[in-house]
């Protein structure tokens, strides 16, 4: 088929599913409108301009033939209205900042879209220095907040700086990986059958055992480590589709945390409030258990949208806005939103998995493992299913550094997506 055609059929499709989210993100202004004529006018004003920054962004597209992947966009215009109308409806101050922060990441979006990204493999000792000068920053200048040390106040902006190391971990992988794998492949020895990583290859695993352990005891940013760890683990599995680098770097991470968890309160404490939250109710582990209750008060459809309570949970605006949506949409629809995360994740493999050289290849798989390890690892906090963590959910969650670093993320998948046609 020719490019051209194929380049109009994806944007086509794309415009008809923006078409859909619009009618989403409509449907619920028009309900907060309802409840408040007064103040939802800003609202419906905010819908209205991100609704025609998709369409303007898409017919851009569709001008210059442009083949990326035709679903990230909409998924993504779903997530962030979901965003504004849950935002919007516990505090609209939060909203109109984060309405602020979309006009900067969709543009960060649309500018990492088109640009030649594998220019960026060229750079990873670049990636590695700017990587540990964010991480050190925060440790000697930053402020505190729920209990991690990970934000930068520069002036009236607060930025956590722990969101864009992410990707420069991320690029400087995919970019050492893509060079390096042929020599982690190589086999040295064995015990019973299990093939164990030569001296040189512990090198790897050990390293970002000890930059995650440091980032852990001196941030107190247990999600962070998780996301960094687990990322990495994922891409050297990719790369050299050995399970024994997963295994033992697993066993390696379990046995650093442990010792973290008795020598340092503040770990100790996170873990024994995931085991029994109702121990610390009035301190740690009120979060937890207001979340609980506000996921079974919701119920199968939910309390409906501005009729549930969800100002009883702290922070609710970012670790806990998925607990907000349960409660007010229900099971029906944290499950519906759970299915966009997966959508999303599933495009991102598929991109990975079509991806023409190793280091596109990479790059797709690495920021998809990212954005599913901090889906799953977020979502887990607010259920008990995990040690409560406080990292954003991506799009959803309250915060300017998480939307901005998450749409760059979006836009490099579906430059890989275009690159492979």
């Amino acid at each position: 088929m020719d490019y051209y055609k194929i380049a109009n059929m994806m944007r086509r499709l794309e415009r008809k599913l923006i078409f859909r989210a619009a009618i989403y993100l409509f449907v619920g202004t028009g309900i907060l409108f309802l409840e408040n004529p007064t103040s939802g006018r800003d609202l419906f004003a905010a819908a209205v301009i991100i609704t025609c920054i998709y369409f303007a962004l898409n017919l851009l597209w569709n001008y210059f033939h442009y083949t990326g992947d035709p679903y990230m966009l909409p998924l993504t215009f779903v997530l962030c209205s979901t965003s504004l109308i849950m935002l919007y409806r516990l505090n609209p101050i939060y909203a109109v900042r984060q309405f602020t922060w979309f006009i900067i990441g969709i543009t960060t979006l649309a500018v990492s879209a088109v640009f030649n990204y594998r220019k960026l493999s060229s750079y990873k000792y670049l990636y590695a220095a700017a990587g540990a000068v964010l991480l050190l920053l925060p440790i000697f200048f930053g402020s505190e907040r729920g209990g991690a040390k990970s934000w930068l106040q520069l002036g009236s902006i607060t930025i956590q700086t722990s969101e864009f190391v992410k990707i420069l971990l991320v690029l400087f992988l995919a970019s050492y990986l893509s060079q390096k794998s042929t020599e982690l492949v190589k086999e040295k020895k064995s015990i019973k059958g299990i093939n164990l990583p030569s001296i040189e290859e512990w090198g790897p695993l050990l390293m970002m055992l000890g930059i995650s352990l440091i980032f852990l005891v001196f941030q107190k940013d247990l999600g962070a480590t998780l996301i960094f760890y687990g990322t990495f683990l994922a891409m050297i599995y990719i790369s050299t589709e050995k399970i024994s680098y997963v295994f033992f770097g697993s066993l390696l991470f379990l046995m650093g945390g442990s010792m973290t968890y008795l020598i340092f309160d503040h770990v100790k404490m996170r873990v024994e409030t995931w085991l029994n939250p109702l121990q610390y109710a009035e301190t740690a582990g009120y979060q937890v258990i207001q979340s609980i209750i506000a996921f079974g008060y919701g119920g199968l459809t939910g309390a409906g949208l501005g009729e549930g309570f969800p100002h009883f949970i702290p922070a609710v605006h970012t670790d806990f806005i998925f607990a907000a949506a349960a409660e007010e949409l229900g099971l029906a629809g944290a499950l519906a939103l759970l299915i966009v995360y997966m959508l999303l994740i599933y495009r991102g493999f598929i991109t990975a998995a079509k991806a023409r050289d190793n280091f596109s290849k990479l790059l797709a798989a690495g920021f998809t493992s990212l954005m599913a390890l901090q889906t799953f690892i977020i979502i887990g906090g607010t259920t008990k299913l995990l040690p409560l963590t406080g990292v954003t959910l991506p799009f959803l969650s309250y915060g300017g550094s998480s939307l901005v670093s998450n749409c760059i993320i979006v836009g490099l998948l579906m430059n890989i997506s275009s690159a492979r046609t």
